[in-house]
């Protein structure tokens, strides 16, 4: 039996249309917002991608592995991204962080790798269903394709029974915030408030 081989794919390619600038490289406590991602990953995985836009690649370190997405789905969004790297990295498994979540640990993403059963295993939150925070199987290639080729951007095209294992976040954390993405201003602002609860 082939050895499993664990890829993280750390989605940075967004617009940040709301943020006002590239949110990968906005800074909390002395980090860019990436890092704190690419180094959960970088921990719990065998490879890192990050995949990005092509305007912002150089921008990131030469040690670090960037791609920009596949001919024809440059642009649509993050299954596109998830695909991207699928088709790049040979793997057994894909764990997907954004790069706009520097309050996410370390132990949740490990205790989410180990509550892995099928397919995708996706975090449900009280409010959202937490795409981007997420664990995939190979064998979900295919499936994201053939939404991608139908225009079907969004990653719930893809999260449907039976493929989809749902995982709520207060058993992988009792800190809701940890979830909490930077979409704009305002919500940095909050860094220091979520960071003290």
């Amino acid at each position: 039996m082939a050895q499993e081989r664990v890829i993280g794919i750390l989605l940075a390619g967004g617009l940040s249309s709301r943020y006002g600038e590239p949110k990968a490289f906005a800074t909390w406590k002395n980090k860019k917002f990436y890092i704190w991602s690419y180094n959960i990953l970088h921990d719990l995985c065998d490879e890192v991608i990050v995949v990005t836009r092509e305007d912002l690649q150089a921008l990131f370190p030469k040690n670090i592995v960037t791609i920009t997405d596949v001919e024809p789905f440059v642009g649509c969004g993050p299954l596109a991204g998830i695909y991207s790297a699928m088709e790049t990295v040979e793997g057994t498994q894909y764990v997907v962080l954004p790069c706009d979540m520097p309050l996410m640990e370390k132990d949740v993403i490990k205790k989410l790798i180990e509550k892995h059963k099928k397919g995708v295993t996706v975090v449900k939150t009280e409010h959202y269903i937490q795409a981007l925070v997420s664990i995939w199987d190979k064998s979900m290639k295919q499936l994201i394709y053939e939404a991608l080729i139908q225009k079907q951007y969004k990653i719930k095209a893809v999260l449907k029974e039976p493929y989809v294992h749902m995982v709520e976040g207060k058993s992988l954390t009792d800190e809701a915030h940890i979830f909490s993405n930077i979409n704009t201003k305002e919500e940095e602002r909050r860094l220091e408030a979520w960071n003290r609860l």
